[in-house]
């Protein structure tokens, strides 16, 4: 069996060499679109059920309709295009740190993306998510129904080191002040449930719950398994599109 690769793009960026590629792969009997940062692999379309049911999850946890989401990490759009799937959403914006990603999309370079970015409802934007949720709320902006964050491996193995600050009690206070009252923060981990990140979240959020999603692995020919963190901000009440602003707070 020959597995065939074909380069889709390459970009010198500011964290690494990124790579898009194909590949087609008998042993699994599909096409395979795969993201490499340097050496180092960062996803594959060959396992998407854990990014999915960080939509999933994340928004199953919110109460109301008219609910505007922000999407930390675009990747291969499948976290994003699950929240599109919920017809309460009404606003979705995903901020990636690579122009280069967001290319690949406006492009229509993976499987996804002509519904992710045909979709009204749906704003791109080249930012710094870490950089973002660390500031007070840009004026018109804030009061998340939902913050669905995809961007490092864990909690504890940062893409970039700078992103380590996110995952203490004072990051998450400043993430919070992004979510509407009562509005959802969850966040993909490689890594399983961590109990010490779990006593972080709990200073912040009410309801945090840390789930195991296991899939099939065609790989290996068993069972994987990621971890998705969901937690309320304080305080819980009213639905979202009700709720009070906190950008003051």
């Amino acid at each position: 069996m020959i597995t065939r690769f074909e380069e889709l793009d390459w970009q010198e960026t500011p964290i690494g060499e990124l790579m898009l590629r194909r590949r087609t792969d008998p042993s699994v009997g599909q096409e395979i679109y795969e993201v490499k940062l340097g050496d180092e692999y960062l996803m594959s379309s060959l396992f998407t059920v854990a990014e999915e049911e960080l939509s999933n999850l994340g928004l199953a946890a919110v109460s109301g309709d008219d609910l505007t989401v922000l999407v930390g990490g675009l990747g291969l759009g499948y976290t994003a295009v699950a929240a599109l799937h919920d017809d309460r959403v009404t606003s979705l914006t995903v901020v990636d740190r690579l122009g280069a990603v967001i290319g690949w999309h406006q492009r229509l370079l993976l499987p996804v993306s002509a519904e992710l970015v045909e979709d009204p409802r749906t704003s791109l934007v080249e930012d710094d998510f870490f950089a973002l949720v660390r500031a007070a709320p840009r004026e018109g902006e804030g009061d998340y129904s939902a913050i669905l964050l995809d961007v490092d491996h864990s909690p504890r193995h940062q893409l970039d080191a700078s992103h380590a600050d996110l995952y203490t009690v004072d990051g998450l206070r400043s993430l919070d002040r992004h979510l509407a009252t009562g509005g959802v923060f969850a966040l993909w981990s490689d890594d399983p449930p961590d109990e010490d990140f779990l006593e972080t979240m709990r200073a912040v959020f009410d309801d945090v719950v840390a789930h195991v999603v296991d899939f099939a692995n065609a790989v290996t020919g068993g069972t994987s398994s990621n971890t998705v963190y969901v937690a309320r901000s304080r305080t819980a009440g009213e639905p979202a599109s009700d709720r009070p602003s906190k950008a003051a707070s």
